[in-house]
């Protein structure tokens, strides 16, 4: 083994040091001079070398009363105009009071970046049910707020946006509900891709065995190439394979500071094989924008699965782009503490890690209100309430689900019970009976995961199921 492990470092150190030495981490072509909020400044000037990997931004614009007059505006709607804005490619409404909803319908469309045209109106789904239970320490937090589900919309440089409330009742006399105070439309660039993320794309950043690993404290260009090889060629501690808690299987960064994180424990032994799930790093995200502690749950005993309504008009080359802008939008316009969901799925069937704190430990998400605690959320990018789920999507909810589930000894075809933290769907101290693979909408109401997703749960268990040998 040692004579192997040195040769392996040799080969190594040989093919870094035949690299060119005009390659330096971070060098690329000039990347999109995004808006930004207090903090983010603008990329620099396009004749200047530029990081590879723009971070993105965020830009937040109040909404103001439309006149009758204007074109599709009802009485008491708000909106906004904005032309030749910075490039940006999620859009979502957000406003002050998390406890208060937004009863109306809002819409918006933009014109992409180059174009002159306008895309049609598209609907954002107003009641965006992912969020931190009422009474946890994320939602007391005082920096939560309400909001609209994001949706991509893809590259562009204008917008237009209608929200109009209600009635409160049937009849041309019945008033209109009042919309959130403080609502303001959210632009969200998820910034450029790294060298990183397209060697994720393209499957060499993944998590689990043979996981390449980013390079860390390597400077200059040599220190670069020769860190990113020997991530490549990571190899497990001797004397045992990588298994659920190790630092080589999750390795979030930074580490927990909770010594005492619960460990997934099996007593049955059916344990579906572990999939391949591109971590953070290999998405892009960015860890300075989350809170550095991780917040841990006991167990994992159910998983809701949902869908992102982020809409399907997205590549799948683009899906680190689009989870970009999610966990852009979460913490920076919702006031989350991170990503809510746990994983997310692509149309192609690739998983992500979601939320940090390691995959294969108990993260408290905020993925279903009043059922964070003792559970995961997936989330399926697109929106499937009149369109069918990807059967690749499916099948990587049963891979996914039969080994995580596994680890804690839950059976997918089987039922759990939690105890509500508090929803619309059961009142704060209720225990709920569940199916171990739920929808969204079986722990509040809701229409998530959207019809056509969810009518595919029932032969997602029954895959999940036989995976894990039963």
């Amino acid at each position: 083994m040692r004579a192997i492990l040195a040769t392996s470092i040799a080969v190594t150190c040989t093919a870094a040091l035949a690299l060119p030495l005009a390659l330096p981490a971070g060098a690329s072509a000039a990347g999109p001079a995004g808006a930004s909020t207090a903090g983010t400044s603008r990329a620099p000037a396009a004749a200047q070398a530029v990081p590879d990997g723009i971070p993105g931004s965020t830009r937040s614009l109040p909404l103001r009363p439309l006149r009758t007059s204007q074109r599709g505006a009802a009485p008491d709607a708000q909106g906004l105009s904005a032309h030749g804005v910075s490039p940006f490619s999620l859009v979502g409404v957000v406003w002050d009071d998390p406890d208060t909803e937004l009863h109306g319908r809002a819409q918006v469309r933009t014109r992409p970046v180059g174009g002159t045209g306008w895309t049609g109106w598209q609907d954002v789904q107003t009641h965006d049910d992912d969020a931190p239970d009422p009474q946890s320490a994320e939602h007391r937090g005082g920096r939560v707020r309400g909001s609209t589900a994001p949706l991509w919309v893809g590259a562009s440089d204008a917008v237009e946006l209608r929200v109009a409330p209600e009635r409160d009742g049937s009849g041309r006399t019945a008033a209109r509900r009042a919309l959130p105070a403080g609502m303001h439309l959210e632009l969200v660039d998820p910034g450029r891709d790294t060298a990183q993320v397209r060697a994720a794309r393209t499957g060499e950043q993944t998590s689990g065995e043979g996981r390449p690993k980013p390079p860390r404290g390597n400077t200059g260009t040599v220190g670069s190439a020769l860190g990113s090889l020997l991530g490549i060629f990571r190899i497990p501690a001797l004397g045992k394979p990588a298994g659920p808690g190790d630092d080589y299987d999750d390795d979030p960064a930074p580490r927990p500071t909770n010594p005492t994180t619960p460990r997934p424990s099996n007593p049955r032994g059916h344990v579906g094989p572990r999939p391949a799930i591109v971590t953070r790093a290999g998405w892009g995200a960015d860890e300075k924008l989350r809170e550095r502690q991780f917040a841990y749950t006991r167990s994992v005993r159910a998983a809701f699965i949902h869908h992102s309504a982020t809409g399907n008009h997205y590549r799948c080359a683009q899906a680190p782009s689009v989870l970009r802008s999610i966990y852009r939008y979460h913490v920076k316009s919702s006031g989350w503490r991170d990503m809510g969901y746990n994983f997310l799925i692509d149309k192609c069937g690739t998983i992500y890690e979601g939320r940090a704190g390691g995959v294969a430990k108990p993260v408290m998400g905020a993925h279903t209100r009043g059922f964070n605690g003792n559970s995961m959320g997936i989330a399926v990018l697109g929106s499937f309430e009149n369109a069918n789920p990807p059967a690749a999507a499916v099948t990587a909810v049963a891979k996914l689900t039969a080994w995580k589930l596994g680890l804690y000894g839950v059976n997918p075809r089987a039922t759990t019970s939690l105890v509500s933290g508090g929803g619309n769907r059961f009142k704060k101290g209720v225990r709920a009976k569940l199916h171990a693979i739920s929808g969204h909408r079986d722990g509040f109401n809701t229409q998530c995961p959207g019809d056509r997703l969810y009518s595919k749960l029932g032969s997602a268990r029954s895959a999940a199921a036989r995976l894990q040998g039963r």
